[in-house]
C-alpha cells in the first residue's frame, strides 16, 4: 500500500488501533491516544521505504507497518551489551524490516490475520527479520507479540521518550531461525512461551 493511500486511510487506521488496544475511554485518554498514533502512523509514512499491508473483509481488520532498517545499524543505537552476531548481520546485508505496528482487531482467528500480515510485510520486501520496540510497561503489546512468535532480544536505552525499550525480532522462515539460534543461549533472551 502507497504512503498517500496509508494517509487516506488515517482516520480507519485509528479506529482499528483503538480497537485492536481494546482501549476504554478512559484508557484512551489517560495513555496513547488516537491522536499519538495519527501523529506516529505520520511520522513513519515519511520514512524512506515506508510500506504497509491491510487485511480487510468487510472492513478493515488488520495491518502492519514499519520501514526498511538501515544497513548502518542506527536502529540498533542505545542496544545493551553486545548487538547478536546473526541480527548484525542480516542488518548489514539488508535483511531487517522494522515493523512499527502490528494492528488486529479482535478476533477468533486474529492469529492466523496476525501471522499473513507480518510474513506478508517481510517477504514483499524481501526482508529475512522483523524488528520492533516496545515500551516495557507495555504489558499487552509484549504479550501478544511474544505470542505471536516474536523473540525478546535485549534492551535499548533511547535519550526521548521512554528511555528504555524492549527489542523484539521475528525471523522470517527457517533459515533465518537458524541463524538466531543462538539467542537462546544468552541470558537476556526471553523465547515466547
Amino acid at each position: 500500500m502507497s504512503r498517500w493511500l496509508a494517509q487516506g486511510l488515517g482516520g480507519e487506521l485509528a479506529d482499528l488501533y483503538i480497537d485492536s488496544r481494546g482501549a476504554s475511554a478512559a484508557e484512551e485518554y489517560r495513555g496513547r491516544s488516537r491522536l499519538d498514533f495519527l501523529n506516529r502512523l505520520t511520522g513513519d509514512i515519511r520514512r524512506p521505504g515506508f510500506a504497509m499491508v491491510i487485511a480487510e473483509t468487510d472492513g478493515l481488520v488488520g495491518c502492519a507497518f514499519g520501514f526498511p532498517v538501515g544497513r548502518d545499524g542506527f536502529w540498533w543505537l542505545g542496544f545493551e551489551g553486545a548487538l547478536p552476531r546473526g541480527i548484525e548481520q542480516l542488518t548489514v546485508s539488508g535483511g531487517v524490516f522494522a515493523i512499527t505496528d502490528l494492528l488486529v482487531r479482535p478476533h477468533p482467528q486474529d492469529r492466523d490475520v496476525v501471522r499473513r500480515l507480518q510474513e506478508g510485510l517481510l517477504s514483499d520486501h524481501q526482508a529475512s527479520l522483523g524488528a520492533t520496540l516496545v515500551d516495557p510497561d507495555d504489558h499487552p503489546t509484549l504479550a501478544s507479540l511474544r505470542s505471536w512468535g516474536w523473540l525478546d532480544v535485549g534492551e535499548v536505552w533511547r535519550p526521548a521518550g521512554p528511555t528504555m525499550f524492549r527489542a523484539l525480532v521475528f525471523p522470517l522462515g527457517e533459515r533465518t531461525a537458524a541463524r538466531l539460534t543462538g539467542l537462546a543461549r544468552e541470558a537476556r533472551t526471553r523465547w515466547p512461551g
